[in-house]
């Protein structure tokens, strides 16, 4: 059998369309950087973390995580939420809080949060267990998922714009507050079939050059 470009791109067209008719798995990533600490938690233009939304079925899962040399902490500015968030159609009961932190209790809340300027909130994850101020600071990712929901329904900006917010200390300073994500991370939405469409593609271009030079 005789490989041509004309067959590759054939090919690549056809595995195109499979990918595109395939459902896509979603994500969003949103950069902690707006900063609320008493003090300030860092320079300006520092990204504090990243919290990474992924749709996964008819579950929304959530990764916070925090860059170094900065720590998850307890303080009212933040309504003593680790994290905070909004959700549209969602209730307690939905929310799955992954236990990542040795020794302490990480769970779901609800209520009226809306400490420190940065608006207003429905809903937290809370360490139970922990300590005031970073007394029990932890650098662990924080993951949980929201069951029955969709990502637009986790990232819709609340009174002031800001879609999540992370209690947070530097534990260089000892600064401690709240800092906020408003808008994602730009770039293009990953569908499931597309790293599957470019290594075929790969594959059948490379597969096409050593049978070109055979000839």
């Amino acid at each position: 059998m005789s490989f041509t470009w004309k067959s590759v791109l054939t090919v690549a067209a056809f595995v195109a369309g499979i990918a595109g008719a395939s459902t896509p798995s979603h994500a969003l990533l949103f950069n902690l950087t707006s900063d609320h600490c008493t003090g300030g938690c860092g320079p300006a233009g520092t990204t504090f973390g990243t919290v990474n939304v992924v749709q996964n079925g008819t579950t929304v899962d959530i990764t916070v995580h925090l860059n170094s040399p900065f720590a998850f902490a307890n303080t009212g500015a933040a309504d003593n939420q680790a994290f905070k968030f909004n959700a549209v159609g969602v209730v307690v009961g939905d929310i799955t809080v992954n236990q990542t932190v040795p020794g302490q209790t990480l769970m779901a809340d609800a209520g009226a949060f809306n400490g420190d300027g940065t608006g207003n909130f429905g809903f937290g994850i809370q360490c139970s267990t922990c300590g005031g101020g970073l007394s029990s600071a932890f650098t662990n990712d924080i993951v949980f998922h929201v069951a029955n929901a969709t990502i637009a329904e986790l990232t819709v900006p609340n009174n002031f714009g800001n879609v999540f917010v992370a209690d947070i200390g530097n534990l260089t300073t000892g600064n401690t507050g709240p800092v906020d994500a408003t808008t994602p991370v730009p770039g293009p939405v990953v569908g499931a079939g597309l790293p599957g469409l470019i290594i075929a593609c790969g594959g059948l271009i490379a597969l096409a050059r050593r049978r070109r030079k055979i000839a």
